[in-house]
């Protein structure tokens, strides 16, 4: 996989991990303006890496480094599933997305937790079996690919990480 890349590129060199819309990927390759990755199976399988277009947009987000300030929660690019997109609305200037999930998913999502869409660290507002809501204020809208997605697309998610952990030792 190859990804034209701008502010990622500065400091990045092969071996380096970058997360491509959430899922943590080795740079095999650095040029100019791009990026390459060698992705696995099991990647193209739990995210929405394999349903990319040529032109459509990615986050891509370097890894955190010790003694870097935290803004968000740990997101460690390891896709849980993909997510679909069955609402779109906007209740004041906030845009809501309500996430269809696969079942068993759920126990790991908290009303106001985290979770990360696509890499992008935001909050749940509202958890059922196998939806799960999250408001995107206009700030994160305007900077982050979430502008894109619409009704019908797939995102990737990953559960807040401490849920999964309290979880598998209840």
């Amino acid at each position: 996989m190859e990804v034209t890349a701008k502010a990622v590129l500065e400091n990045t060199k092969p071996g380096d991990s970058i997360a491509v819309n959430g899922a943590c990927l080795t740079v095999i390759k650095k040029d100019k303006d791009y990026l390459s990755f060698e992705v696995m199976q099991e990647t193209m399988d739990v995210s929405n890496l394999g349903e990319l277009g040529i032109s459509d947009a990615v986050n891509l987000e370097r890894s955190l480094k010790i003694g870097d300030r935290l803004s968000g929660h740990f997101v460690l690019g390891h896709i849980d599933a993909k997510g679909l997109i069955r609402k779109k609305t906007f209740t004041g200037n906030n845009l809501c997305f309500e996430i269809t999930i696969p079942k068993g998913l759920s126990k790991y999502i908290a009303r106001k937790g985290s979770i990360a869409i696509d890499g992008i660290s935001l909050t749940v507002v509202e958890v059922r079996t196998s939806v799960f809501s999250v408001y995107i204020i206009p700030y994160t809208l305007k900077n982050t690919i979430l502008k894109y997605k619409n009704t019908g697309s797939f995102v990737n998610i990953e559960v807040d990480t401490l849920a999964r952990y309290a979880a598998s030792n209840s």
